[in-house]
């Protein structure tokens, strides 16, 4: 899939463009035979010399293993072997026969792993494929001797925060010890913590998603400074059976004026807002470029906006202030231009924004905006029935805010944009299609990953996912063309594209709909044979009907599992300005789908009943 769990958490995980987990050999996802190495711009970049030693079944007698690969690292307490082998002969794992092959004799049985290296030797007749998995611990390590836990003291990178707020300090360290840290001229003691870690994301695709103790021994505490100024490196000390050893963190911690302001104004086209300081922290409303707001708390590389949304300093400018930004709001009002309707709201300066979709409704939120509004001018529009405000009052710790609400005439929405003009804010809200048939329709079709650099995941064959995505894209263009709609691909050969080319392509083409096909895999701690069906992903709640519809009559009309309708926030399910749903279409995993999946006949249907199901969809709105 694609962001697709960052480019597949995973390359599915197959499918990510965001969602949004680090990647990382310990994450284990398949992206077989291919071995993570980093992840750049949401796109696996691969170990090649991992993924030389078998490509594709070479023969249809082969025994040939496609994932893992022959020496492998993961996290996971069960690993599954992806391959196939002659249909004929029986096929043995560390002696055992292999149940349950299809009847082209693939594979993908799972099996245990203890700690450290697990060794499996599969064989068939006169041929044998000898794979080494380690299994590795997935926590924080354990300090040797008296003393911290290497990489473990917090902050790991430099921190600034406002007078009288929170800084925490926290270092893994020996058990049963005294534990103390210096912050300028403060002493503060640490305290064991009760450490509970949360699966990673992917894990919501294995059902094990339970929260998990650890077993080393962190200590923390907390001090609240008020006096602005650079309170350095905090320094700590551990003792214990009768030693002591001090070591320093790495990320120094400073106190920002609360009278002296930094501004920080988004230069990226859409300034990339999140909960938290870092990419595994989820998204909120993208800020318009030119939006203004000051700085109240730094992270590294991340800066804490006054309106509460972490944005990256790279995406910004930065400028000393002496008054931060605020606005007040009066008159508002819309006109329709082409199939949209725009609404303007003047400010005094660009302010940041929030967006919350309903089944029928979407509320914007003005931030740092103090309401004068008395006229709304709103009337005789094809797509809103009325638009309702709301002043939202300050409290400790927020200003003021504006909120509009705008109820709509039909349930189903297709679209918006947010953009700045000077210091006006302009809301665009897409207008329904002219009719409800395919005729007329433009259809945005996104075959899933492509080119050497993104094969996406690979069936017991080694078959690419890369290339049934776009035969099967190609087969669904032409059955939506021959109905009259038309269609726009992302790709048309085994093109290279990063998961950001094809949003930019959904958000210049402004499709009636955007449909990114990929097939499944799952992290090794999933169960190959027993995952199977379709699946289909939406992020705002303008595609979730067309999503649940889509799962909802492939299953029926084709006789397929399903595997579930998700809220994901992946890349290519991201785009606002158009109805936009990823779909897994299948398990490439499991032997028995993947030759479903590779079937030309049944390649044909899937197009042809795709197809229908949008027209269908179409002609209920």
């Amino acid at each position: 899939m694609g962001d697709f769990w960052n480019y597949k958490t995973l390359s599915l995980l197959c499918g990510l463009v965001g969602a949004a987990i680090p990647l990382s050999a310990q994450a284990a996802a398949f992206v077989a035979p291919q071995v993570v190495d980093q992840n750049v711009a949401g796109r696996n970049v691969v170990d090649q010399n991992a993924i030389a030693q078998n490509v594709v079944q070479s023969s249809p007698d082969q025994l040939f293993v496609a994932y893992p690969p022959a020496e492998h690292e993961t996290v996971a307490d069960q690993i599954f072997f992806i391959g196939t082998a002659d249909p004929n002969q029986p096929v043995t794992i560390n002696g055992q026969p292999i149940e349950n092959r299809s009847s082209d004799g693939h594979f993908a049985p799972s099996l245990p792993l203890v700690l450290g290296e697990n060794v499996f030797t599969l064989v068939q007749g006169d041929q044998s494929l000898t794979l080494s998995i380690t299994r590795v611990l997935g926590e924080p390590p354990m300090p040797d001797g008296v003393g911290f836990a290497d990489g473990t003291l917090m902050p790991a990178v430099d921190i600034a925060r406002m007078p009288g707020e929170l800084v925490c300090l926290s270092a893994i360290a020996s058990p049963n010890a005294q534990v103390t840290a210096t912050l300028g001229s403060e002493t503060i003691a640490l305290t064991p913590q009760t450490s509970v870690d949360l699966p990673p994301n992917s894990a919501v695709l294995t059902s094990q998603t339970a929260p998990v103790t650890l077993s080393a021994t962190e200590y923390a505490g907390c001090t609240q400074p008020t006096e602005p100024g650079d309170l350095g490196l905090p320094s700590f000390t551990v003792q214990a059976q009768g030693e002591t050893v001090t070591a320093e963190a790495p990320g120094r911690v400073s106190i920002l004026s609360p009278t002296t302001f930094e501004v920080a104004q988004v230069t990226a086209a859409e300034g990339v807002a999140r909960t938290g300081p870092s990419t595994s922290y989820s998204r909120i409303t993208p800020l318009p470029a030119g939006t203004r707001a000051a700085i109240t708390g730094r992270e590294g590389e991340w800066l804490r906006l006054d309106y509460g949304g972490w944005i990256k300093a790279a995406e910004t400018q930065i400028s000393a202030a002496s008054v931060p930004p605020r606005s007040i709001i009066r008159g508002i009002s819309a006109s329709q231009v082409g199939d949209w309707t725009e609404v303007v709201f003047p400010l005094q300066t660009p302010v940041p924004v929030s967006v919350a979709q309903e089944s029928q409704s979407l509320s914007l939120t003005l931030h740092n905006t103090t309401p004068q509004t008395d006229t709304i001018y709103f009337s005789n529009d094809p797509v809103v029935e009325r638009m309702d405000f709301n002043s939202v009052l300050p409290d400790a710790v927020s200003t003021s805010s504006a909120q509009y609400t705008f109820h709509f005439k039909k349930p189903q929405q297709w679209g918006y944009k947010l953009r700045y003009e000077g210091t006006s804010l302009i809301l665009s809200l897409r207008h329904a299609p002219p009719n409800n048939r395919l005729q007329g329709a433009t259809i945005l079709l996104d075959p899933g990953h492509g080119s050497d650099e993104d094969f996406g995941s690979r069936g017991p064959t080694g078959y690419p996912e890369k290339d049934v995505t776009l035969i099967v894209s190609k087969l669904l263009r032409d059955e939506l063309e021959n109905r009259g709609a038309t269609v726009v691909m992302t790709r048309e050969g085994d093109d290279d594209l990063f998961p950001a080319d094809r949003v930019e392509m959904i958000e210049a083409t402004e499709p009636t709909m955007a449909l990114s096909l990929h097939y499944n895999a799952l992290p090794d701690a999933g169960n190959a044979l027993e995952s199977a069906g379709v699946g289909t992903f939406w992020y705002y709640p303008q595609s979730h009907d067309l999503a649940a519809f889509l799962h909802d009559y492939l299953i029926t009309a084709l006789d397929r599992e399903s595997y579930g309708v998700y809220w994901n926030n992946l890349a290519l399910t991201r785009p606002s300005v158009a109805p936009s749903v990823l779909l897994e279409l299948g398990f490439m995993i499991n032997p028995e789908e993947f030759e479903w999946i590779t079937d030309e006949a049944s390649q044909q249907a899937l197009a042809r009943t795709l197809a229908e199901g949008i027209e269908a969809w179409l002609q209920a709105q």
